[in-house]
């Protein structure tokens, strides 16, 4: 592939990851292998409208093209909504690249990249999600399946733009510079990520109590944050029993940045706010109760860690430990 860019030192690049929040994290160490190899490259992003702030966090985005697909499925028989589409197609149609490269992976994904001029890549029948999106593109590779997504995704775009991989994944993002709220006293923080999308993935009261309590005898406050009025309900209740703790207002995913960037540690159960944490480098500890952390857990490493797995949640004496364990990062 290496000769689409024999004639440029800037070639302009897509990718398209849509969602969830942790995909679209899992993501971004694509961007930094593509400016590893070629420094001038001019890359743009296809992203839903509700993650369009994380691709902005990476420096070397130059623009993130926002699509409102969960939005408009529920608004199809309003004119605004095609309006939307219509303006949607016109602006990725205005764009030429190079290159585009899925690493959704998804009939949608291939749909949506359809509209972009551009050789058009992705994974091929046995690599993809759902095997029928590899006929809509162009050119497609093997990636084994059974590794981190963060590696496939990084595998897939190496393949299609003929480079080798080199080092460790590299997300390549700071917090954004929004100023300390008047919420936030000038003290060492932790922030518990208590919620999740689904209840099996929840950890017990209990233990978030517990732990917060032992947070609180270190002088760390702890922060809970939350989403939606049950996961404040579940954020009051908590810092009713853990001294010192804070229930921030509702945080745009700017702010969450900014909040988890400057935080002591990090402890979330399976949710896109943690990989976040892991993704800035914080000292971030995952808690699984429900699922594999295999193949879509954190990225660890020196700084992050996972717990637990399917109907095997950790304890507190194991999230304890695994925090003193990162206290050097």
């Amino acid at each position: 592939m290496a000769h689409l860019f024999a004639d440029t030192k800037t070639p302009h690049i897509l990718l398209v990851k849509t969602s969830s929040l942790g995909d679209v994290l899992h993501n971004l160490p694509v961007v930094s292998d593509i400016v590893r190899h070629y420094p001038g490259a001019q890359i743009d992003w296809l992203v839903e409208e509700s993650f369009a702030a994380l691709p902005k966090l990476h420096a070397a985005v130059r623009n993130v093209i926002p699509v409102a697909m969960r939005r408009w499925r529920g608004k199809l028989l309003s004119t605004a909504t095609w309006r939307e589409i219509a303006a949607f197609r016109n602006t990725l149609n205005a764009q030429h690249y190079a290159i585009a490269i899925d690493t959704q992976g998804l009939l949608k994904s291939a749909l949506l990249m359809r509209g972009a001029h551009g050789l058009r890549c992705g994974f091929d029948r046995n690599s993809a999600r759902e095997p029928l999106a590899a006929s809509l593109y162009q050119r497609t590779f093997p990636v084994a399946t059974g590794q981190h997504a963060v590696e496939r995704n990084r595998q897939l775009a190496a393949q299609a733009l003929g480079h080798t991989l080199e080092g460790q994944a590299d997300y390549g993002i700071r917090p954004p510079a929004i100023a300390r709220p008047a919420w936030l006293a000038e003290e060492p923080y932790a922030v518990l990520l208590h919620a999740t999308s689904r209840a099996n993935k929840l950890w017990s009261e209990t233990n978030w109590i517990a732990l917060g309590r032992h947070l609180h005898k270190k002088n760390i406050r702890c922060i809970l944050p939350w989403g939606n009025n049950e996961e404040q309900a579940r954020s009051l209740h908590l810092a009713e029993a853990v001294p010192g703790a804070v229930v921030p207002p509702h945080l745009s995913l700017n702010e969450a940045a900014a909040l988890l960037g400057g935080a002591q540690a990090v402890i979330g159960v399976d949710t896109g706010l943690a990989h976040l944490a892991a993704a800035l480098g914080v000292p971030t500890a995952g808690i699984y109760t429900a699922t594999d952390p295999v193949l879509t857990g954190l990225h660890a490493g020196r700084c992050a860690v996972n717990l637990g797995n399917i109907d095997q949640a950790p304890d507190v004496a194991a999230v304890i430990d695994a925090l003193q364990g990162m206290a050097a990062c």
